[in-house]
């Protein structure tokens, strides 16, 4: 539209310009055609101002419309990566079922996403039987190089995106139970806090958070919790509380 306004006034100009070489002398047309040529002169850098200007504008637009988008960009990939950080990841390994009963109330209570560590030979209750002597775990508890033990897998599915993991096992003989053990020590804990629970009818947590930790060798270990064998989901939720994870 201002191009056009422009254009119109160039004809005008020029038709002016003209009619006076008509109307004139030789001197009046001499005058005239250079009045007409001065017109002229102005209507073309006056419409190559206005197309410079239109330009520069288009430029700056094009500019700001890309900084935007870069900005854009950057907070979505930013929200993107805290969506995916700062996740809790509960643990367990259960050999009766007591302490996966209670791992899931505390993935429950903390709305964190659950993780069972098993065995490829997984444990009979006949092999259980700490009472009889040539058991599987009575035989592994006395060599001790029987307790390698292999496991499904070793690390869960998007490891790097939990900064919290509740670790929970089975007391035997005052020590976390041995399949634990392999999980702990092919996992990478840096940059997470660990906290250890555990499940028993009489024993107490004893060192084997601490036996963990020096397993690991990495992580950011705190205090651990045991829970009796007949923990309620109460129980499991109380304790969750008294961590304070989302603060």
């Amino acid at each position: 539209m201002r191009k056009n306004k422009i254009a119109g006034m160039v004809t005008a100009l020029v038709l002016a310009a003209v009619m006076l070489t008509g109307c004139g002398s030789t001197a009046g047309n001499s005058n005239a055609s250079q009045s007409a040529q001065a017109v002229t002169s102005v209507a073309t850098q006056t419409t190559e101002s206005s197309s410079t200007a239109t330009t520069e504008s288009a430029i700056a637009e094009t500019a700001a419309t890309q900084e935007n988008a870069t900005e854009a960009a950057a907070e979505t990939q930013t929200g993107d990566t805290t969506a995916e950080s700062g996740k809790t990841l509960v643990v367990y390994y259960s050999a009766s079922g007591t302490t996966k009963r209670v791992a899931t109330a505390i993935a429950d209570a903390t709305g964190a996403d659950l993780y069972e560590i098993t065995p490829v030979e997984p444990y009979t209750s006949d092999d259980l039987n700490w009472t009889n002597s040539s058991s599987r775990v009575s035989r592994e508890h006395d060599d001790e190089s029987l307790r390698d033990i292999a496991l499904t897998e070793i690390t869960p599915a998007d490891w790097d995106s939990y900064d919290t993991v509740l670790i929970g096992y089975p007391i035997w003989w005052g020590i976390a139970a041995w399949p634990v053990d392999n999980f702990v020590k092919g996992n990478d804990f840096t940059g997470k806090t660990v906290i250890p629970f555990c499940t028993s009818s009489s024993s107490g947590l004893g060192d084997s958070g601490n036996l963990l930790e020096e397993m690991a060798g990495t992580g950011d270990w705190q205090e651990g919790h045991r829970f009796s064998s007949g923990a309620s989901d109460a129980d499991a939720a109380d304790w969750v509380a008294s961590l304070n994870l989302n603060e």
